[in-house]
């Protein structure tokens, strides 16, 4: 366990969580009091929606996505 306070864990900060994602525990003291443990944060895995033909959008010909909306096409809460 690594117990540092915090003057000096601003200038080791890089270190300080390069051990904690080693799974070394770090402990952030306030007045030699424990206040904050640095942990790795656990990230879910990316999961990628896949097409299906039913879902796919078919824009009118002609239709520009880019264009700006005329004042008449733009809904009461836009304005």
């Amino acid at each position: 366990m690594i117990a540092v306070n915090m003057h000096e864990a601003k200038s080791r900060l890089s270190q300080l969580v390069a051990d904690a994602l080693k799974g070394e525990d770090v402990i952030l003291c306030s007045n030699g009091q424990p206040r904050v443990r640095l942990v790795p944060v656990e990230t879910a895995p990316i999961r990628r929606l896949t097409s299906h033909p039913e879902l796919r959008v078919t824009l009118a010909p002609g239709y520009d996505p880019t264009e700006p909306l005329q004042p008449d096409e733009t809904a009461d809460w836009m304005r």
